[in-house]
């Protein structure tokens, strides 16, 4: 349980510190090439889900989306707690569960996630993310290759 917990709380601090450097040394939508014509460190608020679904600024989206990140932590350590704790288990949840709880953080703290990472070609835009999705989405491939791999 050490491991889990070590890696699900390196991944929050990790979001947190990269997405506070974000929000001192960038103002909304100010943008740095990094690799030209490809990637750039682009500070955005994502006030939806992944992908900016459902964004806006009513209150009840804001709760809505708190009450899903929290029912989804408590099913990662669930599913965690319950389940063949092999490697893929502890590294998926663990990283599914780090990077929800960075999330939850911003939409607590501001009501909005930050985001920051930015790919593209010509005109053509990935939606800007941050480490948190980064690791919700790693893990949760991991774990569905687990689960797979299982049947």
């Amino acid at each position: 349980m050490a491991a889990f917990w070590t890696i699900a709380v390196t991944i929050l601090l990790l979001d947190q510190v990269t997405k506070n450097i974000i929000l001192t040394s960038f103002g909304l939508h100010d943008s740095l090439p990094v690799l030209p014509g490809f990637f750039n460190l682009t500070y955005v608020r994502n006030t939806g889900a992944a992908f900016g679904i459902l964004a806006g600024q009513e209150s009840w989206r804001h709760l809505f989306f708190q009450m899903i990140s929290v029912l989804a932590l408590g099913a990662i350590v669930y599913l965690f707690w319950t389940s063949k704790r092999d490697k893929l288990a502890l590294w998926g949840s663990a990283l599914v569960l780090g990077g929800a709880a960075g999330n939850l953080v911003d939409r607590v703290r501001f009501g909005y996630v930050v985001d920051f990472l930015d790919f593209f070609i010509g005109s053509y835009h990935w939606p800007a993310f941050n480490i948190a999705d980064s690791s919700i989405t790693v893990g949760a491939f991991i774990l569905a290759m687990k689960f797979l791999r299982e049947k």
